[in-house]
């Protein structure tokens, strides 16, 4: 039977002993992934408390980092989301994308309305990508690509 967490409390706990975990065993995301049959992302969100994992990742995460059956029951759990709490974040990397939505939110805002009509880009049906190139002015260049579903507003 499907669980659901009422509070972040087991998963944040459950996100340090995996944090623990992989950095002792020196392992990649790309290694906690693997075989998981699920996106670098996803996996890297639910190792992180954001989703829950099918039975079979959860198991086989919890073998590569070494956590317990109850580990993987909990990474099976939805989780109560939400990663930032209050206010404006203070790691200088999350603030870069809170500033990119200050800076880009309501023109995203207008491109999507102006594209889709009224509606909103699913968080829920989504796909997340990042992809490190090399920028041609020297270094590299972040890409980030957001995919989402786009749910129409339905009058009532």
């Amino acid at each position: 039977m499907q669980q659901s967490n009422i509070s972040q409390d087991l998963r944040v706990e459950l996100t340090a002993r995996a944090l623990a975990a992989k950095a002792l065993k020196d392992l990649s995301w790309e290694q906690v992934a693997a075989d998981t049959g699920l996106s670098l992302a996803y996996v890297t969100a639910a190792v992180l408390g954001q989703h829950a994992l099918p039975k079979p990742a959860a198991e086989l995460v919890c073998e590569r980092l070494g956590l317990s059956a109850a580990d993987a029951l909990q990474l099976q759990a939805i989780p109560l989301r939400g990663s930032i709490p209050g206010g404006i974040p203070t790691d200088p990397t999350i603030y870069r994308f809170y500033e990119m939505i200050q800076i880009y939110g309501t023109t995203l805002k207008a491109l999507v309305h102006e594209k889709f009509g009224d509606g909103i880009i699913s968080a829920i049906n989504f796909k997340l990508d990042i992809r490190k190139v090399e920028d041609p002015d020297g270094g590299e260049r972040a890409v980030i690509t957001l995919d989402g579903k786009f749910l129409p507003n339905k009058p009532y």
